[in-house]
């Protein structure tokens, strides 16, 4: 029986295409084993959104090869389909594997060891395990029923990017929007709820174009095709909702511009779907957004969340944020500033821009330096710091719902850890195992400055 050792990088469509993975491997008889141990195959799930996960992609792949130099080393996924020639050249790399060849990962890897008894494997790339995401290409079709979590599952459902914002490399890693079929996913839930999952986190490379390739061909104009996304996207999340023993469904993250009224109406009718709603803003600049090709600026950015709070009361807004991209002058920095106190998020992801090559940003003139970056990074890092506490102090002294994970020890006593509705953790000290189960409890302090403490 060989043994396997995974590592995963990257957003969590790899982490759900490496669950998948892992699953297909035990079905087959693989061993699966510690990354940290020894094994005779090693397989890294790549990333290539950045410079430095190129690098921490290779790392780890160099890693492998070290700790066992006899072991077959697999890379897979992003960083593979974005530098084929590198991977190559690679001498730590036995087999490579790109993206929408995921699903045959032990059928590649019988052959590999086939042709190698008979000493045919003398390249790392051969055609049938790259392909050329630049052409129109099917979902490729995985599916869970189960994961390393015990409460939570998150859930694909298309891959694929059509937007192309200057700094983004994933559409050339990921290649166009593919949608998955609305009966797969549905049946992929049914059988994570069977198993006893209370939620499910809707994911994918750019949920809100969910079922623009299943469109009729020949619509025009934007208003056409956000009335597509809306529709299919909502349809799909209320055949989520009448699946019985789910109890929540979570939304990964959004683009703005799918936000309208009816669309926010609609999700508040369904009492499963959590008010946890993460849209990527990137910069509170218009002329940031510009150049970055964005396709919304900050104004109407600030519409979608009023509606939201609007509809919701209270819900979790969380974003991500892009410092020192290029051309950005600290006059639009501190716009970018005033925009975030003007929007007080829940949480916010803060990212120095990194230059990435085979990008239109990457090309741009007035390259930010380091030291700008980190410095604009840490006034904003304080600041999501400041606004997070805001945020979860609100619901001290009321009834919250918690479903708990895990159970923590600290200073001696015993708390099972969950999360609210909003993603808000949350604490309650016992010495039973609450794992899997949803409480509502009295928020009353804070264990610490991220967890509300609860009685």
């Amino acid at each position: 029986m060989k043994r396997v050792a995974l590592h995963n990088l990257g957003c969590k469509v790899n982490a759900y295409e490496m669950d998948a993975m892992q699953q297909m491997l035990e079905e087959k008889g693989y061993c699966i084993v510690p990354f940290e141990e020894e094994a005779d195959i090693y397989i890294v799930n790549t990333c290539t959104v950045t410079n430095i996960a190129d690098r921490k992609s290779r790392q780890m792949l160099h890693r492998a090869k070290k700790r066992k130099p006899d072991a077959v080393v697999v890379a897979v996924g992003c960083y593979v389909q974005t530098a084929k020639e590198a991977v190559e050249k690679d001498g730590c790399i036995d087999l490579a594997i790109g993206n929408n060849k995921k699903k045959e990962l032990t059928a590649i890897l019988e052959t590999f060891f086939q042709e190698r008894e008979k000493g045919e494997t003398d390249k790392t790339l051969r055609g049938a395990t790259i392909a050329d995401l630049r052409t129109e290409t099917p979902y490729e079709e995985m599916k869970l029923g189960h994961t390393a979590a015990h409460t939570r599952a998150y859930i694909k459902i298309q891959d694929g990017c059509n937007q192309f914002c200057s700094y983004c490399i994933i559409p050339f890693a990921r290649g166009r929007v593919r949608s998955r079929r609305w009966e797969d996913i549905v049946q992929e839930a049914e059988g994570l709820a069977a198993a006893g999952y209370q939620e499910v986190v809707i994911t994918g490379i750019h949920i809100s174009s969910y079922g623009v390739d299943f469109a009729e061909k020949g619509f025009s104009g934007d208003i056409r095709e956000e009335a597509y996304r809306q529709e299919y996207l909502l349809h799909l999340i209320e055949s989520l909702h009448r699946i019985e023993g789910l109890k929540r469904i979570r939304i990964g993250s959004l683009e703005p511009r799918i936000i309208t009224r009816r669309f926010v109406e609609s999700l508040a009718r369904l009492p499963k779907v959590c008010p946890h709603f993460h849209l990527s803003l990137q910069s509170g600049c218009d002329d940031t957004l510009k150049r970055m090709n964005r396709h919304y600026l900050a104004g109407e950015y600030y519409e979608k969340v009023q509606i939201l709070r609007e509809i919701y009361g209270n819900p979790a807004i969380t974003t991500d944020v892009i410092v020192g991209f290029p051309g950005e002058t600290e006059k639009e920095f501190k716009e970018t500033k005033a925009f975030l106190e003007k929007i007080c998020f829940y949480e916010m992801h803060i990212f120095k821009y990194s230059q990435r090559q085979g990008t239109n940003a990457a090309k741009m003139e007035c390259q930010m330096p380091d030291t700008v970056k980190a410095r604009r990074s840490d006034i904003l890092l304080e600041l999501e710091k400041r606004q997070s506490y805001a945020y979860r102090k609100t619901f001290l002294g009321r009834e919250i719902e918690i479903l708990f994970e895990e159970s923590i020890c600290l200073d001696g006593e015993t708390y099972m850890i969950g999360h609210t509705r909003e993603y808000v953790r949350a604490a309650f000290r016992t010495d039973d195992d609450l794992s899997n189960r949803i409480v509502t409890k009295h928020a009353v302090d804070f264990l610490q400055e991220n967890i509300v403490l609860v009685q």
